[in-house]
C-alpha cells in the first residue's frame, strides 16, 4: 500500500487542472516495468509525441522505473511503484514514487566524472536529465522517493 501522504501527493496532482491519463500502483518487480512502460508509451503516443520523442520517454521512464523496484523498494513486493501521468497543454508529466529509504540527488556520483566512468551508479538520473526537458526528484513522506519527469510536446 502507498503511504497515505504519498497517495494524497498523486491524488492532489491529479485534480490541478491536468488530465490525468494513469494513476496507478504496481509491484516491485521488473515485469511490473515492462508493463508501465508500455502504459506510459501508449499515452505519450496518443498525447502525439513523434517516435524520437516517443524513445526518449520510453528509455527515461524505464530507467526511473527500475531505478524505482530495484534501488527504491529492493524488490520488496510487499512495497509499491506509484506511476501518475499526465498531459496538459503539451506537457507531459510523469511522476514515478517508490516508498524505499529516498536518497540525496547530489549524493549520486555523477557519471562525466572521470573518477566515475567505471562506476555503474548515476548513469539513469543522467540518462533521464538528457531525454526529458525537465526532472526532478524529491523525498515522500513518511519515505520513498518520487521523480518528476516532463516532456514537452513539439519541444517547447
Amino acid at each position: 500500500m502507498v503511504p497515505f501522504r504519498l497517495y494524497a501527493l498523486f491524488r492532489t496532482f491529479g485534480r490541478t487542472g491536468s488530465t490525468t491519463v494513469i494513476d496507478q500502483d504496481y509491484s516491485s518487480t521488473l515485469e511490473s516495468v515492462d508493463v508501465a512502460e508500455s502504459e506510459i508509451i501508449k499515452a505519450a503516443e496518443e498525447a502525439g509525441f513523434d517516435e524520437d520523442s516517443l524513445h526518449q520517454i520510453s528509455m527515461a521512464a524505464r530507467e526511473c522505473l527500475v531505478n524505482a523496484v530495484v534501488h527504491g523498494n529492493r524488490y520488496n513486493r510487499n512495497k509499491k511503484v506509484h506511476l501518475s501521468v499526465s498531459n496538459e497543454n503539451g506537457r507531459f508529466t510523469i511522476k514515478i514514487g517508490d516508498q524505499g529509504d529516498g536518497f540525496e540527488r547530489q549524493e549520486v556520483p555523477d557519471p562525466l566524472q572521470e573518477e566515475n566512468v567505471l562506476r555503474h551508479s548515476g548513469r539513469g538520473l543522467f540518462l533521464m536529465e538528457a531525454f526529458m526537458d525537465e526532472m526532478s526528484v524529491a523525498k515522500a513522506e513518511p519515505s520513498g522517493t518520487i521523480v518528476t519527469l516532463v516532456k514537452n510536446l513539439g519541444g517547447h
